[in-house]
């Protein structure tokens, strides 16, 4: 029952950041500009240099969608989930280091820092080395070199 849990888990959050990077991909005119002009935190002027030079916005723009789209892919088919994951909770952490929700409430937690910890868990415990392609390298690579 543990292991369907964490199982999941990963699936959700691979759902979650699948659907985010396609949303972001077939809007054609989505830009983490916004996002980053909103930065109200210790490292504000970082992130609004991103949004203020445009190649670099484009390159962040790049970036988040297709990191978004390829986290999500990896962690639903199970392969390097472990690696997607950890890119995963970098992400996250970059959103809620740029508009922390303590800077204008009482408040800690927010959604992206919720997803955080669960990136963190799938981190704890790899389960597609139980269910998914992970597996099948485990056990190719194992007959391979054993």
């Amino acid at each position: 029952m543990k292991t369907l849990i964490l199982v999941v888990i990963r699936l959700v959050i691979g759902y979650h950041f699948l659907y985010e990077g396609i949303d972001k991909l077939i809007s054609h005119n989505w830009s983490s500009a916004p996002f980053l002009l909103q930065s109200n935190w210790i490292f504000s002027g970082f992130f609004h240099f991103l949004a203020g030079n445009q190649t670099i916005l484009s390159i962040v723009d790049f970036m988040n969608i297709w990191g978004q789209i390829l986290i999500g892919v990896a962690l639903i088919i199970g392969l390097f989930s472990r690696i997607a994951a950890i890119f995963g909770a970098i992400m996250l952490l970059s959103y809620y280091i740029a508009i922390p929700p303590f800077v204008e409430s009482f408040t800690f937690i927010d959604k992206n820092l919720f997803e955080l910890f669960l990136f963190l868990v799938t981190i704890l415990f790899p389960t597609s080395k139980i269910i998914g392609i992970d597996l099948l390298i485990e056990k190719y690579w194992g007959k391979k070199n054993g």
